[in-house]
C-alpha cells in the first residue's frame, strides 16, 4: 500500500536524527509495529479534499498525526501497566522518553499548519481523560484517544488541501474510530473518501 509506505517513511524521517543509536532503534521498532491508520486517514482526507491523489511530498502532516498517536498510545499503556512498580524500571524510563519524543516530533511537523491547534486539543483531552479514568475507573475514556486522533487526521488532511475542516467533516474521524482505529484497508477502500467528499460538497452547497 503506497499510503502506508509513505507515512512510514515520513514518520521514520521525523525521528531519524535521534541519538544514541539504542534510542533510535527503539523508536524505529515502535513505528515498525504500528498501525498506520492515523497517517493513512490524513492522506485520504487530503486526497478527498484535493480531489486527486497525494504523494510522498504530502506525507509530513500524516507523519505528524501518526507520531502523536504513537506517543500518546505508549503513554496510555505505561499508565495502565505501571512498569515502575511491576516490571522493568529501566525499560519503562526509556519508553516514557520515547513517548515524549514521538509526541514532540509530531507537534513539530504540525506546528505551522492548520492542524496545530487541533493537535494541542488532542493532547489536552488525553490528559483530562487519563486523569478522570484514574479517579473514576471509567475505562470507556480510553477509546477517546482513537476518536480524537482520527478527527485530528481529518483536520490535518483537509487543511493541507486548503479547505476548512467543517463540523461535519471533523465528525467523520470519531465515527470511523467508534471501535478503535479503523483498518487501513477500510480507509483505502474508497468509501471513506466518498464520505469526506460528500460532506465537503454538502458544506459547500450550504454556503
Amino acid at each position: 500500500m503506497e499510503e502506508v509506505a509513505a507515512v512510514r517513511r515520513a514518520a521514520l524521517a521525523g525521528v531519524d536524527d535521534i541519538e544514541p543509536e539504542r534510542l533510535h532503534d527503539r523508536l524505529a521498532a515502535r513505528l515498525d509495529d504500528a498501525s498506520f491508520a492515523p497517517g493513512v486517514l490524513t492522506l485520504v482526507a487530503e486526497a478527498a479534499a484535493r480531489d486527486q491523489a497525494v504523494d510522498d511530498s504530502d506525507a509530513d502532516r500524516a507523519a505528524g498525526v501518526q507520531l502523536i498517536y504513537e506517543g500518546l498510545a505508549l503513554t496510555r499503556r505505561l499508565a495502565h501497566d505501571d512498569p515502575w512498580t511491576t516490571g522493568d524500571r529501566d525499560a519503562a524510563d526509556l519508553d516514557i522518553l520515547i513517548a515524549d519524543i514521538l509526541v514532540s516530533r509530531g507537534f513539530y511537523l504540525l506546528a505551522r499548519t492548520g492542524a496545530a491547534e487541533a493537535a494541542v486539543d488532542v493532547v489536552r483531552e488525553f490528559g483530562k481523560d487519563q486523569t478522570e479514568l484514574r479517579a473514576t475507573g471509567n475505562d470507556d475514556l480510553d477509546g477517546n484517544l482513537e476518536a480524537d486522533i482520527c478527527e485530528l487526521a481529518v483536520v490535518a488532511g483537509v487543511t493541507a488541501a486548503g479547505h476548512e475542516p467543517t463540523a461535519a467533516l471533523r465528525a467523520v474521524g470519531p465515527d470511523l474510530a467508534s471501535d478503535g482505529l479503523p483498518a487501513v484497508d477500510t480507509l483505502l477502500s474508497g468509501e471513506v473518501a466518498d464520505r469526506l467528499t460528500g460532506h465537503d460538497s454538502q458544506a459547500a452547497a450550504d454556503h
